[in-house]
């Protein structure tokens, strides 16, 4: 059987992709934000929108504790979570928000046979509708926050997801949007794309940026993979 890391660096491709979803794969930061408004409007709380910005990447649990301790909801965190599941299942049955060129990509990763996981803190009842609008098999692994008992920028849910696939974090390339997401990533030794969107991401040992996704292709994530080796992390 070929060894992965060999037949990786024969290739000059990632042995894999790990994919955040939530403001990397789609733009459904939106969705959470409106959803977070809409339950501060409801039980008569101050919620703004710096506020929100700053769960972007959390454990799903964790941005419950926050929004219950600043809304002052009678709600576990796990029913506050619940709440926002609702809301933001809604919004992305109607519409999945793509960002540009996500689609495109993983489509050519497809086709050069670089497998793809997706590597999330939101749950999997959030998830399932996103995955129903790609092809079978696009992600063989799915990590989802429920699925950790650490999650983001605990390292856990990106090595769960290499040994799940069966490969070493540091032959894959994660697709991040946040410092919390990228902190995970950088963590469990994986070299880091970082396309921020709604936050700035600090820069890091093992991150590597870039504007968009849209145009890029399979090499150009191996030379991130070789950048990142090499100490070559400027944007």
């Amino acid at each position: 059987m070929t060894d992965p890391a060999l037949q990786q660096e024969a290739s000059g491709l990632p042995a894999a992709v790990l994919w955040d979803m939530d403001g990397t794969l789609v733009d459904t930061e939106p969705y959470w934000i409106a959803t977070e408004m809409a339950m501060a409007q409801k039980y008569g709380a101050t919620w703004t929108h710096e506020q929100a910005l700053q769960l972007v990447g959390n454990d799903l649990l964790e941005s419950g504790r926050v929004i219950k301790g600043a809304m002052g909801l009678s709600q576990s965190p796990a029913e506050v979570v619940e709440e926002l599941l609702d809301g933001v299942v809604a919004r992305v049955e109607e519409a999945v928000p793509w960002r540009p060129g996500a689609v495109e990509l993983l489509a050519a990763l497809g086709e050069a046979e670089v497998p793809c996981a997706l590597v999330t803190m939101s749950y999997e009842r959030f998830v399932t509708p996103i995955l129903r609008r790609l092809p079978a098999g696009t992600f063989p692994v799915v990590v989802t926050g429920e699925k950790v008992s650490r999650g983001k920028p605990h390292p856990e849910p990106y090595l769960t997801a290499a040994a799940a696939l069966g490969l070493d974090p540091a032959d894959c390339v994660a697709i991040e949007d946040s410092g919390t997401g990228a902190t995970s990533a950088e963590a469990a030794g994986c070299a880091v794309l970082v396309v921020q969107n709604h936050v700035p991401v600090p820069d890091g040992p093992r991150r590597v940026f870039r504007e968009t996704l849209a145009g890029l292709e399979p090499d150009d994530l191996g030379t991130v993979l070789a950048d990142v080796r090499r100490g070559i992390t400027a944007s």
